[in-house]
């Protein structure tokens, strides 16, 4: 879902205190000679052995009862036998190293599309995306199994940005700094047909002032072209604000990183400074945006949040629940608020519209969101790997779970409406092949309802060779895209001028035998 800025997004992470982990497959299948058969089959053995007696202690000191020991030692050989009969017969040699990493990542593939192993490369990605600067292009990208690599949008400000690269664009060809040694010694650059994201990022990223050729497929573009670009430093600003009109500030909220809050509140005292006289409203925009860091999320819903819950989340037993309270009093003055979600809002996102819906603080505007209810906590392993380990589902403060359902708005924006071509029609949590369904979140729920907080209750672009029709065209998308957000203003200043009338009526009882005109209201 959404769009990856040449480092993969992740979803809502955690990221725990580094636990050790026993390097049982290094250990035993190491980068070495291929060993004899019969060396092989000791090896192999002493692995099994040495895994079920660790494990056959897992079954008497770990959280209930799964498999008994000699069940386990039975699967564990049924596995060694079967990797053995691969390395001794399969008709070409087999890379021992790759072959266990490929076991891992199947064992993990099996629990939910959010579980994954992470190689080291893959996690070293994923902190540079939770600190929000790499050097590169400065692109968000995507691709459909079987396509090319294909640009969601450039970043402002950025290599990409200056070089004219637009949304849509289609990147046929990679031209790397430097060629990986897998590619063959006359290769230097290669199509993205067959390629995957990670790849493609890989080969797009590199030193700062590097250059890199990437060819371009563009709709009016009679045959590829060619595009040398230098890379920079490219920092993702997760929040970007404005105001609307006076008294009415706009957020744009990306992503949540390490650096969110900060940046909130380097916002948020830009509006204020922009409007001295205090703002009447705000508009949240949270499209697409593919959540982050939980305790991110839970920063930001806290500055508009006095008191009670913002967010819950509930491990495997009841008591692994953790409450995240908002700190009593609301840094931001009780103006209206407006969130715009869609689709592509998830994890951490659906957090805050969740939160900001539940306690009655702001109306949800948009299309129902992502469906992303799980929490992944992320656990170093040995050699620079990484875990990441869906360890417990999230809930909104009155105890609703979002898996597979997603945050339903207070108003929606149906399809056939004019921003239907810019809002998010992509894959959502319930497309996903082994998402963990709504059914099993609430029941999670259920069983840990003892415990919930009485606050639950209270509910809480660099002018390139393009035409300028295909110019008009990203113009006219963007316009697009901003009606939903000038109907958002307009909901807030009705809704502003709303409460002044009530206030006014509550203020004025009438007086018996008062005649003379009505009263006027502006």
């Amino acid at each position: 879902m959404g769009g990856w800025t040449e480092v993969p997004l992740r979803w809502g992470k955690r990221l725990p205190d580094a636990c050790p982990a026993a390097n049982y497959w290094e250990q035993i299948m190491g980068r070495k000679p291929h060993p004899s058969r019969s060396s092989r089959g000791v090896a192999l053995r002493s692995f099994v052995l040495g895994l079920a007696a660790a494990l056959g202690a897992l079954v008497l000191t770990g959280p209930g009862r799964v498999l008994s020991a000699s069940e386990r030692y039975e699967d564990l050989a049924l596995f060694a036998n079967v990797l053995d009969l691969i390395r001794s017969n399969y008709v070409a040699p087999v890379d021992e190293h790759d072959l266990m990493q490929s076991a891992i990542r199947g064992l993990l593939g099996e629990l939910d599309p959010h579980s994954s192993f992470m190689s080291k490369d893959a996690y070293d990605e994923m902190q540079v995306d939770t600190r929000g600067e790499f050097h590169g292009l400065g692109i968000e990208i995507s691709k459909q199994q079987g396509g090319f690599i294909e640009v969601v949008s450039p970043i402002e400000g950025t290599p990409a940005f200056r070089a004219g690269l637009k949304p849509r664009d289609q990147i046929v060809t990679i031209c790397p700094t430097e060629v990986p040694e897998s590619w063959s010694k006359d290769e230097t650059c290669r199509t993205t047909e067959e390629m995957t994201i990670f790849d493609a990022v890989q080969l797009m990223r590199g030193k700062k002032g590097t250059e890199i050729t990437i060819e371009i497929m563009r709709e009016e573009f009679e045959v590829p072209r060619s595009f040398t670009i230098r890379r920079d430093v490219v920092q993702l600003a997760s929040v970007e604000g404005n105001t609307l009109s006076p008294g009415y500030g706009y957020l744009r909220v990306r992503a949540f990183q390490e650096r969110t809050d900060d940046e909130l509140r380097e916002a948020l005292a830009a509006l204020h400074a922009e409007n001295p006289s205090g703002l009447k409203g705000m508009v949240i925009d949270l499209r697409d945006n593919p959540g982050g860091l939980l305790n991110q999320a839970v920063a930001m819903a806290d500055h508009w949040l006095g008191e009670g819950l913002i967010v819950y989340t509930q491990g495997r037993d009841e008591s692994l629940r953790q409450n995240y309270p908002a700190r009593t009093g609301a840094l931001e003055a009780a103006y209206p608020i407006v969130a715009l979600v869609n689709g592509g809002s998830a994890s951490a996102s659906e957090i805050v519209a969740g939160a900001l819906q539940d306690h009655r603080r702001a109306l949800v505007m948009g299309m129902p969101t992502f469906g992303k209810g799980s929490v992944q906590t992320v656990y170093p392993l040995d050699g620079g790997a990484g875990l990441r380990l869906t360890t417990s589902l999230y809930y909104t403060p009155a105890g609703r779970s979002i898996q597979e359902v997603g945050i339903v708005p207070d108003i929606e924006v149906h399809p056939g409406s004019p921003e239907t071509s810019v809002l998010y029609q992509g894959v959502r949590e319930r497309d996903l092949p082994g998402h963990i369904s709504h059914d099993t979140a609430r029941s999670a729920s259920e069983n840990g309802e003892n415990a919930t907080n009485a606050s639950a209750e209270e509910a809480e672009e660099a002018e390139d060779e393009g035409s300028a029709e295909a110019d008009a065209r990203a113009e006219a998308a963007q316009e697009e895209r901003d009606v939903l957000v000038a109907r958002a203003l307009e909901v807030l200043k009705s809704w502003t001028y709303f409460e002044a009338l009530s206030a006014r009526q509550a203020d004025s009882e009438p007086r018996a035998g008062a005649g003379g005109e009505a009263p006027a209201f502006p």
